[in-house]
């Protein structure tokens, strides 16, 4: 049974995404060579994708054009899983539309023989995926930076779930990657 594992990189107050602001790109200035080595050793020797659509029409837009790298062709080699209503316009292959059924789908590509699976972005999956306890590791790279404001990586109303802490590492750059396991939630 392969594992799922959400990899996002946050701020220090939560936000995973800002849309507009002043620090546009702004995990840019903690990005290393040695930084991306170790986010693209997390990934694996392979890896499968599972992505919510808006997270796939903006990586698919990059990275096929992407300068040849090793984290360009680990992703374009990979499955991407997309859920999405539309998947007869998924262009970006090897690609497989998630059915309606969210859980039951992940249920069922977790249980194929394969590549650990790897959601990144696609926060609107995330609460999902927990709250059915579908994801086996979450690791947050915490960037230095407060932004004070947008997408926050946990939905208002995600459901409680426990982690046991497996790893951290602190970069030169300032991020923090956290490893967390999934652990029994003992709650009141």
């Amino acid at each position: 049974m392969r594992k799922l594992k959400i990899m996002e990189h946050i701020s220090l107050d939560g936000v995973i995404q800002i849309s507009d602001g002043p620090y546009g790109d702004w995990t840019a200035p903690y990005r290393t060579p040695a930084g991306l080595e170790k986010v693209f050793a997390m990934y694996g020797e392979s890896c499968d994708l599972l992505l919510g659509r808006r997270t796939y029409d903006l990586w698919s837009g990059y990275w096929p054009k992407a300068a040849k790298s090793p984290m360009a062709e680990r992703l374009n080699a990979a499955t991407k899983y997309v859920a999405t209503h539309r998947p007869e316009s998924l262009e970006w292959g090897p690609f497989e539309g998630v059915g309606p059924d969210l859980v039951d789908s992940v249920r069922g590509i977790k249980a194929k023989d394969g590549a650990d699976l790897i959601l990144s972005g696609s926060s609107t999956l995330t609460s999902a995926l927990l709250e059915h306890g579908l994801a086996d590791e979450v690791v947050l790279l915490v960037n230095p930076v407060l932004l004070g404001k947008g997408k926050r990586l946990f939905a208002e109303g995600t459901p409680p779930r426990a982690f046991e802490l497996n790893s951290t590492q602190a970069l030169p750059s300032g991020i923090v990657i956290n490893t967390y396991k999934a652990a029994k939630f003992v709650g009141a």
